[in-house]
């Protein structure tokens, strides 16, 4: 379900907001009536409907009620409790509720309730759960703040949102003021933002008594987090139901065989119930997608529908159970198999499902900060993440889970825990976040893993080359600034760039692009063919950056122009556009508009398709990214990263690939070393550009290569006037300069 689908109304109304994925049957109301007595809801002060009732019964079923009163009694006593519980025992949805509750009791003195998720998807749908179960309006008393999305208002009771919005809200409210009560969710996911969290929490507590911590976790890391927060409350849970598990020992080699297999066994089984099938990546759930919609046309219609899902994690959607009305529209019955990888265990919120299926691997992706790129590496999950798939039926009486591995290999292979993502990701935007709270006395973090040493000086040597720190290592003006855009450091500088460049509204636009989702379409089979001659209208000459803005302004045009939100569908669907990485992005690009005026930087108008303002863009990219520079050593698109020795080739789907055109400079957002190394958004730069945007000593730090000759040669021939002025365009960026200019609030 899309989150941007749901309207979320700003003030108090009776109307009740519901979604669309639950169900919304009020049931057999006979006798609930009766004893309602116009019972008061204390949260709005309306009477309580049928269907509080309705729900409350569910709740009460959910193997977390019972510790309700023990949980209550641990809250009033204790500053910190943690809840064990395996995934759908109801802890993300009971314990925020029973905190409101809490809150509530106290009048909100100390402030209101938050709980943080790790996945977008999962806190809008848990918001939309709870507000029904409270019986209040979704955007009222119960809200969620997601990236580039607020559904909330100053009075809102209880929020939900994901674990960096929390993060970057500490920027400006260091203590978290304004709540009660604090719940950390999903811990055993190991967010780099949670584990942040985590870290500064600590200071938090001792600053402000009153306040109270929640950390919601699975069992795995009860005995890390124990010694982590010394001796602390603990709740547990368990499910009630125990899962059948069948290990299929050698069918990992032939997952795809394997797979198959076992989906039309058990659809012809005639046993009713979903099936999830984790797959290692994105990569295997587009083949597996096809390979099963594909034999699965061919199946006996008696058998009922087989309705394959394919479930991105990255991506914003979830899977829910279908409501009455779907069912109701749908008389034969239908099957869903879902196809998800590694972190999709969360966004599956369908009680439905009976059949797991696990191939035991997933892609991983490791940042190595020496080449300053992301390895894509395959390897075993770990017992942890095993574990929690297996959980996904625990709410089923006749769950099966089928491993496509052994015991031997779970007990030889799998790691115990999942490892954390901040011993695994580039820490630049981190780091800068520590920089801004270090100002707000918060600088120490006491984090449960600790990064590697080398990632660190990585990341303080980037934001330097960036010009985010001053002499002594602290936050500069700009590094400050930076920090206010929810950006990646590099993306945030070139939009500052682009303000001294005069191309800030191309330049906001690039930004939201490249920060959505990806524009373009999952293409099915044998559509390739007329999905690049409908993407070819929108390359743009000199790089896939200008054939983002092109994209950008035709679906603008469109929604301008179009008599219905189904004709921008309809058009988008044309082009195999996907239209809600498009909608995304429009609304990232409003939100860096708004900070852009909140901060008082200078904002000219578009000037797009330009000589002039074509060079701007490419200056402004520089600026942020001459740390992204490849050269084609050979003439036959081989290019050579500028700061180590991997070769990698254009994406098929650059505008110089279709062209067939391959520059010799590029400058490119993204790199991976996988088993096609592919530059993905790309764009064209003259030697002499980068020589004069890139700052000297970055340039002497690189290792020596034929590609750093080649420019010594071209910084050779610039003329000592062309030194001269990029020296004063380096005092021009200095605090002195831009702090008439900019406001940071």
């Amino acid at each position: 379900m899309e989150a941007a689908a749901l309207e979320c109304p700003n003030s108090s109304s009776e109307k009740r907001y519901f979604p669309e994925s639950l169900d919304s049957s009020d049931g057999d109301e006979e006798g609930i009536l009766a004893c309602e007595d116009l019972e008061l809801n204390p949260f709005d002060g309306l009477p309580y409907s049928s269907r509080y009732y309705k729900l409350l019964k569910e709740r009460e079923d959910l193997p977390i009620w019972k510790e309700k009163y023990s949980f209550m009694e641990k809250l009033l006593q204790s500053q910190i409790v943690i809840v064990s519980g395996d995934a759908k025992c109801g802890k993300s949805s009971q314990v925020p509720q029973w905190c409101a509750e809490y809150c509530l009791s106290v009048h909100y003195q100390h402030g209101g309730v938050v709980c943080t998720q790790v996945h977008k998807p999962t806190a809008v749908q848990l918001a939309l759960r709870v507000a029904d179960e409270m019986d209040v309006n979704i955007g009222h008393e119960v809200g969620y703040v997601i990236p580039f999305e607020n559904c909330c208002t100053s009075e809102t009771i209880l929020r939900y949102c994901t674990d960096d919005m929390l993060q970057r809200e500490m920027m400006s409210n260091p203590f978290l003021g304004s709540y009660g009560v604090i719940i950390l969710d999903d811990i055993h996911e190991r967010s780099i933002a949670t584990d942040v969290l985590l870290g500064l929490l600590k200071d938090v507590l001792l600053a402000r008594p009153e306040l109270k911590l929640i950390i919601n976790s699975s069992p795995h890391l009860i005995n890390k987090l124990s010694s982590y927060y010394g001796n602390v409350p603990l709740i547990q849970v368990k499910n009630k139901h125990p899962v059948e598990v069948v290990y299929l020992s050698g069918a990992q080699k032939e997952s795809f065989e394997s797979i198959l297999r076992l989906i039309f066994e058990v659809h012809h089984s005639g046993e009713k119930g979903d099936i999830v099938v984790f797959l290692a990546c994105e990569q295997d759930i587009e083949k597996a997608y096809e390979i099963v919609c594909q034999e699965g046309s061919n199946l006996n219609p008696d058998l009922g529908e087989l309705v394959v899902v394919p479930l991105y994690p990255k991506e914003k959607c979830a899977l829910f159970k279908p409501n009455d009305e779907t069912e109701k529209r749908c008389p034969v019955y239908q099957r869903r198999v879902v196809l998800t990888a590694s972190s999709g265990e969360s966004l599956i919120c369908s009680n439905t499902v009976k059949f797991v299926i696990d191939v035991g691997v997933e892609r991983r992706k490791v940042y190595n900060p020496r080449i300053r790129a992301d390895s894509l590496v395959t390897q075993p999950i770990s017992q942890s993440q095993a574990e929690t798939r297996k959980q996904i039926l625990g709410t089923s009486p006749s769950g099966k889970l089928f491993c496509l591995y052994s015991e031997e290999y779970a007990s030889r292979d799998m790691r115990p825990l999942k490892p954390a993502e901040m011993q695994e990701a580039n820490l630049t935007s981190t780091v800068l976040f520590m920089k801004r709270v270090d100002i707000a006395g918060l600088g120490h973090c006491d984090f449960m893993n600790r990064p590697a040493p080398e990632s660190l000086m990585q990341a303080l040597e980037d934001l330097d080359y960036l010009a985010a720190l001053d002499n002594d290592g602290n936050l500069s003006e700009f590094g400050i600034i930076m920090s206010e855009f929810p950006l990646d450091p590099q993306l945030s500088k070139s939009i500052l760039a682009s303000c001294e460049f005069d191309c800030v509204d191309e330049m906001l636009t690039i930004a939201a692009m490249v920060t959505a989702p990806n524009c373009f379409s999952h293409l099915p089979h044998g559509a390739e063919e007329a999905a690049l001659s409908c993407w070819k209208t929108f390359l743009h000459p000199d790089g896939d950056h200008f054939t983002l803005i092109n994209i950008y302004k035709a679906y603008q045009d469109t929604t301008l122009n179009a008599a219905s939100e189904h004709c921008v569908e309809k058009w988008c669907h044309d082009y195999f556009l996907n239209c809600s990485a498009l909608r995304t992005a429009e609304v990232i690009r409003a939100e860096l508009l708004e900070i852009i005026k909140r901060i008082e930087l200078p904002y000219t108008e578009p000037a797009f398709g330009s000589e002039e303002n074509t060079l701007n863009i490419k200056k402004a990219l520089l600026s942020g990214y001459f740390m992204q520079i490849a050269r084609d050593v050979d003439g036959s698109g081989n290019y050579l990263m500028l700061t180590h020795k991997q070769v990698a080739q254009l994406h098929p789907l650059s505008c110089y690939s279709v062209s067939r055109k391959m520059p010799e400079w590029v400058l490119f957002h993204k790199f991976s070393i996988a088993h096609s190394n592919y530059i993905r958004i790309a764009s064209e730069i003259a030697p002499e550009l980068f020589m004069q945007l890139a700052p000297q000593y970055y340039f002497s730090n690189l290792p020596p290569s034929e590609s750093k000759d080649i420019l010594q040669q071209v910084m050779d021939h610039l003329s000592p006037i062309s030194t001269t002025k990029k020296e004063q365009k380096m005092c021009d960026k200095c605090p002195e300069a831009t702090e008439q200019r900019c406001t940071v609030q």
